[in-house]
């Protein structure tokens, strides 16, 4: 079935998307530079375009850039004088990810810094609060992840989580896959947090079966 699976995000894109010179070639260059190639999909980009301009957002924060293809998405739904700001462990990754900016026009608005993401956040203080937080990164601290979301961004505040279905994985009580053990805990954090209001979504396609955590900061 998952090959029926990637056939209709194909077909999604062929209809819906059209062909985009800076991302096709942002995917063979992190391919070409040896990244993983664990990038949303492109009907996945062209949602986080959507939900970012629809939340009005002038302020981006990504924690996990990868070589840059989310944060091409997302950076193309700001204001001509929005800002982003990406989080990134590696700076091989990193070095990429500004390769591909500079080649989609996008680097005048997009801050990318590099070091453990825990580190980064919690440096981050003074600044202007985060409209929209895309969140894809380690999945053993996105629960932390989200508690920086909230304390840098405002009531309103949209945050998006990515891969927290794991093609069931999270029903797993008993893994031992840290992976696992941190999306139960982010699950866990956003039941009992009173400052968020949270649904997940199960999504199939080009990515297998997964999903996504949609909240908003109230």
């Amino acid at each position: 079935m998952s090959g029926g699976w990637q056939a209709v995000d194909d077909y999604i894109a062929a209809k819906l998307l059209g062909d985009d010179d800076a991302l096709a070639t942002t995917l063979v260059n992190n391919a070409e530079q040896g990244l993983p190639p664990i990038d949303v999909s492109a009907a996945q980009g062209k949602m986080l375009f959507l939900l970012a301009q629809m939340s009005g957002a002038r302020r981006i924060l990504e924690v996990g850039t990868l070589g840059g293809y989310s944060t091409i998405w997302l950076a193309r739904a700001l204001p001509d004088d929005g800002e982003m700001v990406t989080l990134e462990l590696e700076a091989r990754h990193a070095r990429v990810a500004r390769q591909n900016l500079e080649r989609a026009g996008l680097s005048d608005k997009v801050d990318i810094r590099v070091g453990p993401a825990s580190e980064s956040l919690a440096a981050m203080t003074g600044e202007a609060p985060f409209d929209f937080v895309f969140i894809d990164a380690d999945k053993q601290s996105n629960a932390l992840y989200v508690a920086e979301a909230i304390r840098l961004g405002r009531p309103g505040t949209t945050i998006i989580v990515d891969n927290v279905v794991r093609e069931g994985g999270v029903l797993e009580a008993d893994s031992d896959d840290e992976r696992i053990i941190g999306t139960r805990t982010l699950f866990d954090m956003l039941a009992a947090d009173p400052r968020l209001d949270a649904t997940a979504i199960q999504t199939v396609g080009a990515k297998k079966w997964d999903g996504f955590v949609l909240a908003r900061v109230l």
